[in-house]
């Protein structure tokens, strides 16, 4: 699948400070280690509207990673999917009259443009699951040989079932007790209910054909894939196993993750999936969590339209620490806005204060956990600086616009 276009990143002097993240499985902030080549994956969208600002959260902290990572030498190969068969896609069409597949085009489409739009660095492999069928398929049949899976007994609809206990770790990802696992399981995609199925918790694997839905001939017979494991097999036949990060918003910790990892360790035999889950915050609007659901959401592309400058759209997301669930408002984009015209007004200036600790800071910041507040800070205290007119160093504004473009990803 296309994906977008991406942007020169500069190369910034000093020394870059190794990146530091907190990860779900253990609860700590910890190191991240990776070798020349730093491998990510972060799931993405499923295309039946547009992208909103929880997107755009979730794609701008993992934008970041990306950057500390390239500003510590590493090559990055990252890796998104695209869930372009999935039932909410084809319950908006069947709503709006529309055809399932065009609906995911047009929208990922649409979601490619504002990625590009805010500057994201695109993905290495970005990846229809439509296209991935096959290995979806001979992941799923290596999971029935082994045991993991199990078909139920239903004559009609033999489904495909993931038995959650094969790996006798299951919830080491997420931590949550089996309460909550199972009222989020229910919430977020789940069928605890169905007939045949050994246990609440199990995840479906293969939803066998049913009439008037799509579906793809293999050797699991007629049907399409279920959510998790698509997640499971395009990640480690891109990436390997026990890659570096997978990423998403927290709303993925369980059970979307949970299970991508179970699958995939279950068909490996091995452990651990991947060595980071890190999991971004919502976005909230007028005090509810911003969904489709709720109806309450903010577009990129609308804000676009409007004219608005996506440099401060990131300004305004970056004003909270990513892991947060934190609210948008009019207050925050304007003050996003005046951030970003003191900046520049300042970085277009002949001369400025000494920018070299600056950057230290914002290398300091960003790789203590992307803390993007303490971080803005750094370059809000320079900007005050040189708008006093406290410097005389004729390279500062050009370090700072590099450094701001490189780790932030916003052009002054």
């Amino acid at each position: 699948m296309q994906t977008w276009s991406s942007v020169a990143v500069p190369r910034l002097p000093g020394t870059p400070r190794p990146l530091r993240l907190h990860d779900s499985a253990t609860g700590q902030v910890r190191p991240t280690a990776p070798g020349p080549i730093a491998r990510m994956y972060v799931c993405g969208i499923t295309p039946y509207d547009a992208t909103h600002l929880g997107h755009a959260a979730t794609y701008l902290a993992f934008d970041l990673v990306n950057r500390v990572w390239r500003d510590n030498g590493h090559e990055v190969h990252y890796v998104q999917n695209v869930t372009d068969i999935d039932d909410p896609l084809l319950e908006r069409a069947e709503r709006d009259s529309d055809d399932w597949v065009v609906l995911g085009m047009r929208e990922t489409a649409l979601f490619r443009e504002d990625m590009e739009a805010l500057r994201v660095l695109p993905p290495r492999q970005f990846v229809s699951v439509v296209a991935a069928i096959p290995e979806i398929v001979e992941v799923v049949a290596k999971l029935l040989a082994n045991g993991s899976a199990y078909r139920v007994d239903d004559a009609e609809h033999p489904d495909i079932y993931f038995d959650h206990a094969a790996t006798g770790r299951f919830g080491y990802e997420s931590n949550y007790d089996e309460a909550t696992m199972a009222k989020f399981f229910a919430e977020r995609g789940g069928d605890p209910d169905r007939p045949g199925k050994r246990h609440p918790l199990d995840a479906l694997l293969w939803r066998a054909a049913r009439e008037g839905e799509p579906s793809w001939e293999s050797e699991l017979g007629a049907g399409r894939p279920g959510w998790h494991i698509e997640c499971s097999a395009i990640s480690v036949n891109r990436l390997g196993f026990g890659f570096d990060l997978q990423g998403g918003g927290s709303d993925l910790r369980f059970p979307h993750h949970e299970f991508s990892a179970a699958h995939a360790e279950a068909a490996a035999g091995d452990h651990p999936f991947a060595r980071h889950y890190t999991h971004a915050g919502m976005i909230g609007l007028d005090g509810e969590k911003m969904s489709k659901s709720r109806g309450n959401l903010v577009f990129v592309s609308r804000l676009r339209a409007d004219g608005v400058d996506t440099a401060a759209i990131r300004l305004g997301l970056f004003a909270g620490h990513y892991r947060e669930d934190r609210p948008w408002s009019d207050t925050v984009l304007a003050e996003a806005q005046e951030r970003l015209a003191r900046w520049r007004e300042a970085a277009a200036l002949p001369a400025g204060p000494d920018a070299a600790d600056t950057v230290t800071r914002l290398r300091d910041h960003l790789s203590d956990d992307l803390d993007t507040p303490k971080a803005l800070a750094a370059v809000d205290a320079w900007a005050t600086a040189a708008l006093r007119r406290d410097g005389t160093d004729a390279a500062a504004p050009a370090l700072i616009r590099d450094a701001v473009d490189a780790l932030l990803g916003i052009t002054l």
